[in-house]
């Protein structure tokens, strides 16, 4: 059985006040996407590991060690591109490159349920009320918070289903929040990983803090 890590890091990092690509800026003495690929680097159980980014970041890349591609124009064409990259791939595990703070236990424990339910999301519950709202703004209900969560990456599936439900997806013209998204719509049901608060999605100047506090770097 193989398994194939598709990291994927392809964004232009707007919202985080610059040009550079977010996952390229340091985290103390490494930069965030080198954290990143490090804890997966750590995991015996991940065969291979392909980066995904923007081709003008492909040059600061070449000394990962990994193999790396070109992203789409969207997140989910990027993850598109990973996948067919992973050919041979039985399992592939899908990872937003900016949560860095993703630690090998929770990768691993995502990988087993994927194993044993076919597809697996890291996540963790609401902590906060959540309601939801009609059009105009007004609330319309509340959800039950202990069957709430906040769905994290990565996100495991066999690598034959998810790529089928991408294609799908292209058909429709439909474009996914996640990758979740598209297996909830056209494959099955995915089975949520105990994953941590910490596994934050660094995206502004504000997570860099948060993230170094975490680190205590």
């Amino acid at each position: 059985m193989k398994i194939t890590a598709i990291i994927v890091a392809a964004g232009n990092g707007t919202r985080m006040g610059g040009v550079i690509n977010k996952v390229f800026l340091p985290l103390g003495e490494k930069t965030v996407i080198e954290h990143t690929l490090n804890t997966f680097r750590s995991c015996s159980i991940i065969d291979e590991i392909i980066l995904v980014t923007r081709e003008c970041d492909i040059e600061l890349c070449k000394d990962f060690g990994v193999k790396v591609i070109v992203g789409g124009k969207t997140r989910q064409e990027s993850v598109y591109n990973g996948l067919n990259e992973a050919k041979d791939a039985d399992f592939v595990v899908i990872h937003d490159g900016a949560r860095a703070l993703i630690t090998k236990e929770i990768i691993e424990n995502a990988i087993e349920d994927a194993k044993k339910y076919g597809a697996s999301a890291v996540g963790v519950s609401s902590k906060d009320t959540l309601k939801s709202v009609d059009e105009d703004g007004f609330i319309t209900a509340t959800l039950d918070r202990e069957f709430t969560y906040h769905i994290q990456t990565p996100q495991i599936f066999k690598r034959e289903e998810i790529i089928k439900a991408h294609e799908m997806a292209i058909s429709d013209n439909f474009l996914g929040t996640d990758d979740c998204s598209l297996y909830e719509k056209y494959i099955g049901k995915i089975k949520v990983t105990k994953g941590s608060y910490d596994n934050i999605k660094i995206t502004t100047p504000e997570d860099m803090f948060v993230a170094k506090n975490i680190l205590k770097i």
